[in-house]
């Protein structure tokens, strides 16, 4: 397979012009207000699935981002450099580790990164990009990032000190567990400026909205985002899928290629559509989606019903409270063969009424393409404490609700012989107040610990206070002490 062709990305919604993979870094959304995708998915060979089989997690990733990226754009050589760079804070050696727990549960730890949470895998991938073409052109961006908890913490880790990007990140004040705000408030560096809002995940995105959605404004002032509709974090994220299908699959001797089962638990559903264009490019894997109670994945995956619902749930898997999964726009467009005019009308109608119910053809094809549940508090509970009591191992509420399916299956006696990955988003060290509610004991880094002990410097977005005005003026002044700093360079 020739990777050297420069890969080419088209929005969902088919009214912006193709851009290669540097465009698609930079822009987040495309200008019609869809997510970019590639224009053509390339078909992975029995034979390349064979050579790619025995790579460690950083030769997926390069294989991949080899693949999608283009030689042209980044050679070779650069693009292995890059990637080693990205992974090399990681804690664990392989990066990514394969847990063999008994009653045939696999998990796979996707949270040895710096902040203990799968984002760390693709932010610091998507930070390396970044820099690498800002160099090239000494250029600055601003990356403005909401979060609902991981994201913020990753995307300010895999940029903290570069010089060519300042990162403003809105938090929900009191919705991301200590933790989480610590490892925001704590990055005391010149480039990182943080926001606590008073509001939820959801509410805060609305002064985010509105300042890309002043075209003119982003433009002028080089504003990116860097949340899952990235299309460079959709990229890593692929690589989860194949390492661990090469990692459960018990032989690649057998026509056709033995099946695995991926359980994905799933918020904006980044991971869920990184593990759809895997299968869609040739990867066998069978997709089970998990949710909590915030489940309008489940309810679109068995009745076609893509609609909000009242208002979020807290739960104690709180990364996964979302009400809004953007990422489903890529799978509708995957589903629909790729029909930007069919995507575009669902998700017109889904902005204006917040409610939809999938075309009959479409949901079925969703439904051929993954099975789905959703878990409750309870539910997450029992399954932390049932697999501490099994295997002695703390699974975080994210992860739990993951093999929560697994327990389900297994209970259910429905022993089949398909091997089933569990993907675990993040760390148990993160959610301490969820390990107790467990009943257990948590166990906490000292990296964690020493959090507490931090000055921490977060600004106030109060309620009454224009959120959208406080964001403006700070990109404002970012971009003017960027172009001192040029002019001083300059003198």
């Amino acid at each position: 397979m020739v990777a050297s062709r420069i890969m080419w990305y088209v929005s969902t919604r088919g009214m912006a012009p193709r851009v290669d993979f540097e465009g698609a870094l930079f822009s987040g959304y495309a200008s019609d207000g869809g997510l970019f995708m590639p224009e053509e998915l390339p078909q992975l060979d029995r034979e390349t699935l064979c050579q790619w089989s025995t790579l460690s997690y950083p030769g997926l990733v390069k294989e991949l981002c080899a693949l999608f990226i283009g030689s042209e754009l980044i050679p070779k050589d650069d693009l292995n450099d890059l990637i080693d760079r990205a992974f090399s804070r990681f804690r664990h050696r392989e990066v990514v580790h394969l847990s063999r727990l008994r009653n045939g549960l696999n998990v796979l730890e996707l949270w040895h990164g710096v902040t203990y949470a799968f984002k760390d895998l693709s932010l610091s991938c998507t930070a390396q990009f970044l820099q690498y073409f800002l160099e090239k052109k000494e250029k600055h961006v601003t990356v403005v990032v909401g979060t609902s908890g991981d994201t913020g913490s990753a995307a300010i880790e895999s940029v903290q000190g570069a010089k060519n990007v300042d990162i403003i990140v809105l938090l929900p004040k009191g919705h991301c567990t200590k933790i989480q705000e610590l490892q925001m408030t704590t990055v005391l560096k010149e480039n990182v400026h943080v926001f606590g809002v008073e509001g939820n995940s959801d509410e805060l995105d609305e002064p985010i909205k509105a300042v890309f959605a002043d075209t003119v404004f982003a433009k002028k002032h080089n504003l990116m985002s860097l949340n899952s509709i990235n299309w460079s974090r959709i990229l890593v994220q692929m690589a989860h899928h194949f390492f661990a299908y090469f990692q459960c699959a018990p032989s690649l001797d057998t026509h056709p290629l033995p099946l695995v089962e991926v359980v994905v638990p799933t918020g904006a559903a980044g991971n869920l559509a990184a593990g759809y264009i895997a299968q869609k490019i040739g990867l066998p894997i069978r997709l089970v989606v998990a949710v909590n109670r915030n489940d309008i994945v489940h309810r679109t995956v068995q009745q076609g019903d893509f609609s909000l619902s009242e208002a979020v749930k807290s739960t104690l898997a709180s990364a996964m409270d979302i009400q809004v999964p953007y990422n489903m726009e890529r799978v509708f467009w995957l589903l629909s063969g790729s029909d930007s005019q069919v995507t575009r009308a669902l998700m017109e109608q889904f902005e204006r009424t917040q409610s939809l119910n999938l075309p009959k053809e479409l949901h079925s094809k969703l439904s051929e393409a993954m099975t789905s549940e959703s878990v409750s508090d309870e539910a997450i509970t029992q399954t932390m404490g049932r697999c501490w009591d099994e295997n002695q191992y703390l699974l975080c509420p994210h992860s739990a609700v993951a093999v929560n399916y697994h327990y389900q299956q297994m209970d259910r006696q429905q022993t089949s012989s398909t091997p089933r990955c569990c993907l675990a988003p993040a760390s148990a060290a993160k959610f301490p107040e969820a390990v107790l509610a467990a009943g257990l004991t948590p166990e906490t880094p000292v990296e964690i610990v020493a959090l507490e002990h931090k000055e921490t410097h977060c600004t106030p977005m109060r309620r009454g206070d224009s959120w959208t005005l406080m964001l403006r003026d700070t990109i404002e002044d970012l971009s003017r002490r960027w172009k001192g700093r040029v002019l001083n360079a300059s003198q």
